[in-house]
């Protein structure tokens, strides 16, 4: 396992040689350590970056070229899936077959924006038909320069691709902090990018406290472009410090995504989503479908068939056969679903199941996966992000009445609806305000599709083109074109 921060192509410690621990989440125990950066760590870090961006060629590079590095970043995450994937759930407590799942879908990521790499030489220009015949105009896409990334602690690997992967396509270099609860992943890409030989300086990754080393990632001047996924309060001080130097930013933020079921919908189906969309992860999701609305004919019939299957949920260490959840990431996180689970019960609300740490698990953040009914709609745990597998359930009449309630909040990432009425499904989802939409399921996500939200869950949109043009910057060049004088201070001799 590798503790040092990558810089221009070298592993090296922090400048003032400190550290900090990492954690099993499912033990407690500390296994390993990481170096912890400091601002002039990343000054160093923005400084090759630069140089890399501006004097060694990387954004001149033909998009082809650029692809032969992420396939090679590609096959090289695939080469060693089965170890990362053990070192994901080491560090993050997720259970193996999600972190292999993560694993390859990061290597996936590589792979699309390698052929969107390769479809900018296809697509260099745009020709743009003016009004005036004596000009010529073409618009041209450019790489923004170098971009900070930070990211979080729920998908670590894949986060970083997501940010990585369009940047380096785009022609933009990199310096990366990943969260300092689950940085091993991490340095793990930066392992497999010095592998497959990508040049010094283009993608640096540090490790270290978002108090530091993000603050001064978000700080430096030679950064041009900001690109954040994590909570609404840290991502509306960065948009506020970004603004001073009028940095690119894309922000993917938090969501209390509602998921409404009709009572044509197939109870079991519908339970297998709705188990997927908030106990995944150990609901440790952005996009989580946390708000479930249930039309009266099956709310009954639902809700115990949900806390039957939710009973049957095997915990324990994801490292473990057949672990379906897993650990909280951390004690700190625990602590916090902990209190908002006390917070709903003050609030009014019932504890239909779970809502406390399972028997026989003295060690390591566990917690039972919890359902909530009766829930005020002007708690806490209604509004706000929980970030635990914790779901909150309650039933609706009408159709207008469940759009009422689903749109009822200040975030906007995700949302779903369940029915055999194809038109009503399709008419839901066009009135959901939410940037992210499923009909019939919940959390599939897709490196082809956008991703982002409405209001308070973000700006921008990663993933797909979009994701691309997140590090893109567009040029017209104009040119005069007639053989005529302009004649407009200088009037041609008559």
């Amino acid at each position: 396992m590798r503790g040092e921060l990558y810089i221009d192509g070298k592993w090296m410690p922090a400048a003032n040689g400190g550290t900090f621990d990492i954690i099993n989440p499912a033990t407690e125990e500390v296994f390993h350590k990481a170096a912890a950066a400091t601002a002039e760590d990343v000054d160093v870090a923005v400084k090759a970056a630069r140089r890399a961006f501006d004097k060694d060629g990387w954004p001149k590079l033909p998009g082809h070229e650029r692809a032969r590095y992420l396939r090679a970043i590609a096959s090289g995450i695939r080469n060693r899936q089965a170890e990362i994937a053990r070192l994901e759930t080491l560090d993050n407590g997720k259970p193996t077959p999600e972190a292999d799942w993560d694993i390859a879908d990061a290597a996936g990521c590589f792979d699309f924006y390698a052929d969107l790499a390769e479809q900018l030489d296809n697509n260099p220009e745009e020709e743009i038909n003016l009004a005036d015949p004596r000009f010529t105009s073409k618009a041209v896409k450019e790489p923004i320069g170098v971009a900070g990334a930070i990211i979080p602690w729920n998908y670590p690997l894949l986060m970083a691709a997501w940010k990585v992967a369009p940047a380096l396509a785009a022609g933009c270099t990199v310096v990366l902090k990943p969260a300092e609860l689950t940085s091993l992943t991490a340095l793990e890409l930066a392992a497999v990018a010095d592998e497959a030989g990508l040049p010094p300086g283009v993608l640096n990754i540090l490790t270290g406290s978002g108090s530091i080393a993000g603050q001064a990632i978000v700080d430096h001047k030679g950064v041009d472009k900001l690109a954040f996924t994590g909570s609404g309060p840290v991502g509306s001080k960065i948009m506020a410090a970004a603004a001073r130097d009028i940095k690119r930013v894309s922000l993917e933020l938090g969501g209390k995504s509602p998921f409404v079921v009709f009572d044509d919908a197939n109870i079991d189906e519908a339970v297998e989503w709705i188990m997927f969309g908030i106990f995944w992860n150990q609901g440790q999701v952005c996009s989580a479908t946390s708000r479930v609305l249930v039309q009266e004919g099956i709310y009954d019939k639902l809700l115990s068939r949900l806390i039957e299957e939710t009973n049957k949920i095997k915990i324990g260490n994801g490292l473990e056969e057949g672990v379906l959840l897993g650990p909280l990431v951390s004690k700190r996180q625990l602590q916090q679903v902990m209190a908002a689970i006390d917070g709903a019960r003050a609030a009014g609300a019932t504890v239909a199941c779970g809502g406390e740490r399972p028997e026989g698990f003295e060690k390591g953040y566990y917690l039972k996966p919890t359902i909530l009914t009766d829930v005020p709609l002007d708690s806490d745990a209604w509004v706000e992000e929980i970030f635990g597998p914790v779901v909150c359930i309650r039933p609706f009449k009408t159709e207008e009445e469940a759009i009422e309630l689903a749109n009822d909040s200040r975030f906007g990432l995700a949302a779903a609806v369940m029915s055999k009425d194809n038109a009503r499904a399709e008419r839901v989802a066009a009135a959901f305000r939410a940037g992210i939409v499923w009909i019939n399921c919940s959390q599939p996500t897709f490196t082809e599709a956008p991703w982002g939200g409405y209001k308070e869950s973000g700006i921008g949109r990663e993933l797909g083109r979009w994701g691309l043009e997140n590090y893109l910057e567009t040029k017209q060049i104009t040119r005069f074109a007639s053989d005529e004088p302009w004649g407009w201070y200088i009037k041609a001799p008559a």
